[in-house]
């Protein structure tokens, strides 16, 4: 390859996450909705009818699809799922991204709906909605778990070509859950996570 062909190459190239090719891009919007006593934030349940975490809490949002911006499919997904139209969301702006270990790269929205909602759930993909007032996550801190995740090699991965052979010590990880307990709902995983970060770095107060 010639240096001029490598340069045409990396002009059209899309910064991505190195090491993997295949991540899968979604994008969700915590939604919040202003009402008298305070500001809310509005939480979808999945429908027992989903294939993938059903009955879990969840935030409006989904697969991006082909030729559609993040904010475009955040915007979409919560539309298909509770009846919210992209033009009745004000003030969305991007508060950052999330990759898992699991090839997952998320993109994440807030936006501020009206305090007279109107919502038509889709029944294949929601149960029911709630909304948390700001004060509940000021007085009550995510409280947090652990899962611990170890590395084993494959039966047929080559430890004679590594340093220390069978005794290289295979770095351990402890992955952090947080979760929210209100009322009978149990916020956690990643919404937990989106919904701590979001409380830290804002000062919710």
């Amino acid at each position: 390859m010639k240096k001029e062909e490598l340069l045409k190459r990396l002009e059209s190239h899309q910064p991505d996450i190195l090491g993997m090719p295949n991540t899968r891009e979604h994008a969700v919007i915590l939604p919040v909705i202003e009402k008298a006593e305070d500001l809310h934030i509005l939480f979808e349940v999945r429908s027992q009818r989903m294939r993938r975490q059903p009955g879990e809490v969840c935030f409006p949002g989904g697969k991006i699809d082909s030729g559609e911006t993040p904010q475009e499919a955040a915007l979409r997904e919560m539309h298909e799922e509770i009846g919210i139209h992209p033009d009745e969301v004000s003030f969305v702006r991007k508060l950052g991204m999330v990759t898992t270990p699991f090839g997952v790269k998320l993109h994440v929205f807030i936006g501020f709906l009206p305090s007279d909602l109107d919502l038509t759930l889709n029944p294949d993909e929601v149960e029911e909605v709630f909304s948390v007032p700001f004060t509940f996550f000021k007085n009550n801190p995510a409280i947090d778990h652990y899962i611990h995740m170890h590395m084993e090699p494959d039966e047929k991965f080559p430890t004679k070509d590594i340093p220390n052979g069978k005794n290289y010590k295979w770095q351990k990880v402890h992955y952090r859950e947080n979760f929210y307990y209100y009322k009978n709902y149990v916020i956690w995983g990643l919404t937990a996570l989106i919904v701590a970060d979001f409380v830290e770095r804002f000062q919710i107060r």
